[in-house]
């Protein structure tokens, strides 16, 4: 192998599939990074067995070849590259990579390529076409009610349901629940699989500037494309829970509050909160206020009253005050929420005032 390609886009290819890098690694191969070039261009790729990133970028290529080389090592080394410097990218011995500069010249040892785990690209199967934009909103307001590290792996994913020209994304950690619809581009048939959240948290960031981004599913395997570069995951295995069953159907209580005064009363309480395993109470009255509080520990206590509007009869929940921190951030540009109560032993839930496209829902505390 050997070819010229600019220090820009070599560290930005670098970059990319580093992504899928895992620091704990018992096979060597997979911390490194697979180049290969080929035609006019040089193919990046990386993988940690659970997911591969794959980017590819426009070069000059004399030879063609492959090698494996440490991620860590190579993407350092370039980034200390001059920026407007061609480099040369060259094979010696096998298991070298020569890299050339004006100024420069280094060598960094590397593993065989048929030695790299292969990549099967994701053929066929269902394709829906988002909005880039709004498939990163919709993962920020999803996402995080998933429980990464669950005992239960169906709860570490992201539920994916496409019906037609509208996709629902839910996550749950069986405390709280995010639910978001989209619209699709393209009509699709009934399909429904779960992903891991790292690989959804991947392409959220692999999506940023994209005008779009195309998701294909197949029986076990799910691929995001974003302007060249492709990310494949596995599926989990499993049934996501039946949620609809547990959205309440009617409310008591509902409740507009100004997103930034309630946020703030809330990080308030939390400060004291933390000492009662974020237990706080919230108290809406009829004469139009909203009291955040939290009982005496050891530290102390706090108690804020902020104004409302109110539809419905007085009501109090004890929620988790970090539950509703992460809600409340995951609803940015929003001025005003929506709260809406069916009882204290009912889950609360939460929404922008406009649209009913998102809900969050938070399980009840202990009064």
């Amino acid at each position: 192998m050997k070819v010229i390609i600019s220090q820009e886009a070599l560290l930005e290819s670098l970059k990319i599939v580093s992504r899928a890098v895992s620091g704990q690694n018992t096979l060597p191969v997979l911390g490194n990074i697979l180049i290969r070039s080929e035609g006019k261009k040089v193919y990046f790729a990386a993988t940690n067995l659970e997911i591969s990133i794959s980017t590819s970028c426009e070069a000059t290529v004399k030879n063609e070849g492959a090698i494996t080389v440490p991620s860590k090592i190579l993407t350092s080394y370039a980034s200390l590259l001059d920026k407007n410097e061609d480099i040369e990218l060259a094979v010696s011995a096998g298991t070298t990579l020569e890299i050339k500069s004006k100024t420069s010249k280094t060598k960094i040892k590397g593993i065989a390529a048929d030695e790299f785990p292969a990549i099967t690209r994701v053929e066929g199967g269902v394709k829906l076409e988002l909005d880039g934009k709004h498939f990163r909103e919709s993962v920020h307001q999803v996402a995080f009610a998933a429980q990464e590290n669950s005992s239960r792996p169906i709860l570490s994913g992201v539920y994916f349901h496409a019906l037609q020209k509208e996709l629902r994304m839910a996550a749950t950690d069986s405390y709280r629940l995010s639910e978001k619809i989209l619209h699709l581009e393209k009509e699709v048939v009934d399909t429904s699989c779960v992903i891991p959240v790292r690989a959804v948290f991947e392409a959220d960031r692999l999506a940023a500037g994209a005008e779009k981004i195309v998701i294909t599913i197949v029986e076990n395997q799910v691929m995001f494309s974003v302007n060249g570069t492709e990310l494949t995951s596995r599926l989990i295995e499993g049934q996501f829970p039946d949620y609809q069953q547990i959205i309440p159907k009617k409310s008591v209580t509902t409740a507009e509050i100004e997103k930034e005064a309630f946020e703030l009363a809330v990080r308030r309480v939390s400060i004291f909160a933390k000492e009662n395993n974020q237990h706080m109470k919230l108290e809406f009255l009829n004469d139009g206020t909203l009291t955040v509080s939290t009982d005496a520990t050891e530290i102390g206590e706090e108690k804020t009253t902020i104004a409302v509007k109110l539809d419905g009869g007085t009501n109090i929940i004890a929620l988790n005050s970090d539950y509703v921190l992460d809600v409340l951030g995951a609803l940015q540009g929003e001025d005003k929420i929506r709260m809406k109560l069916e009882g204290k032993m009912n889950p609360a839930v939460i929404g922008p005032t406009k649209g009913k496209d998102f809900i969050h829902l938070i399980m009840p505390l202990k009064m």
